[in-house]
């Protein structure tokens, strides 16, 4: 009979190793932020893309780069960017097994770059640290209320994070006191490797706009060669830190030269260019998405009034009702 034991249990391990691990990837969207409540006709778009998270995303806003004061969770904002906003959000997209990062974000007026984010004076600084504070924290507290599984405690903050380095620190401590799940921070591509604190969160969160082709419409084959010069740093950085990346955004606009410089949105860029969006994106699965190092990421951005957005007409980054939608449907499919 023991003979026998051991045979079965020889038997099952030869089994379950035949089949190979295949690690969870966070196939996520960028879930924006709207005037109104949602429902489920919101989120069963996302569940019809076959994502598995969301990034939900309260603002809070800054007159100007040397304010120090940060405006939230207040009646003028849309719902979506307030708390209640965000509670509301989630718990609908929790109905259909979406899992949750909660990315509080801060807006500059005229949409100044908020890496530019810095103070004068050691007064001023400490008031934004304190504002700062109050901001996070308030997410904090929702992020443990609703099990959100992460947390961003910031997005593409370099100057603050780089003149203020010990603020930084006694704040991913005093968030661990309130949130018990995972960290990240929402890095730019071209500032995560001078972040001073990844030892100090889950993820290393990019923004992950790296330039992949110079072609006005970029094949997969070229937006893959360009990932290469990037995909060695990114694996030797996330083994020398012992952390998983993650793309905090990611995403292609539909317009002429798309890999090129993939963060820019301005006005100037007129053109509709749906091939190239598919390629740059297809690219990005085929190149990155199955290495060990990567977690995952969540697509920039989704709209949820889902039939009124995108389209064939629309050069933005938003895949919605374009034919990369359909890329991503399969692709988040097979991961």
């Amino acid at each position: 009979m023991r003979r026998y034991f051991y045979a079965l249990l020889v038997l099952i391990f030869i089994g379950c190793a035949a089949v190979p691990y295949k690690p969870y990837k966070i196939n996520g969207v960028s879930f924006v932020a709207a005037g109104g409540s949602v429902d489920s006709t919101h989120t069963k778009p996302v569940v019809n893309v076959n994502a598995n998270a969301a990034a939900i995303m309260p603002f809070g806003f800054i007159r100007n780069n040397d304010n120090p004061e940060i405006i939230h969770n207040t009646e003028r904002q849309w719902f979506g960017e307030t708390r209640a906003g965000a509670k509301q959000y989630i718990e609908e997209l929790k109905k259909d097994n979406i899992s949750i990062m909660i990315k509080p974000q801060l807006w500059l007026r005229h949409g100044e770059f908020t890496g530019f984010l810095k103070m004068e004076t050691e007064a001023n600084w400490k008031l934004l640290e304190a504002s700062y504070s109050s901001f996070i924290l308030e997410y904090a507290e929702l992020a443990e209320e609703v099990n959100a599984e992460v947390l961003c405690i910031g997005t593409e903050l370099e100057a603050f994070i780089k003149n203020r380095p010990d603020y930084w620190k006694n704040l991913i401590k005093t968030i661990r006191t309130i949130y018990k799940g995972k960290l990240t921070y929402a890095a730019n591509w071209d500032e995560f490797w001078r972040t001073p604190f990844w030892a100090d969160v889950d993820y290393i969160g990019i923004d992950a706009y790296f330039p992949v082709s110079d072609m006005q419409t970029p094949t997969v084959e070229d937006c893959i060669k360009g990932w290469e010069k990037h995909k060695k740093g990114l694996k030797e950085f996330s083994k020398k830190l012992d952390r998983p990346i993650l793309f905090t955004e990611f995403g292609y606009r539909s317009v002429d030269y798309t890999g090129k410089e993939p963060w820019r949105y301005d006005r100037s860029m007129t053109s509709v260019n749906l091939e190239a969006q598919n390629n740059a994106i297809q690219a990005l699965f085929d190149a990155v998405w199955k290495e060990d190092w990567f977690a995952g990421g969540y697509l920039w951005k989704w709209f949820i009034m889902h039939d009124k957005v995108g389209g064939l007409e629309n050069n933005q980054f938003t895949p919605q009702n374009k034919p990369v939608e359909e890329i991503i449907k399969v692709h988040y499919k097979k991961n």
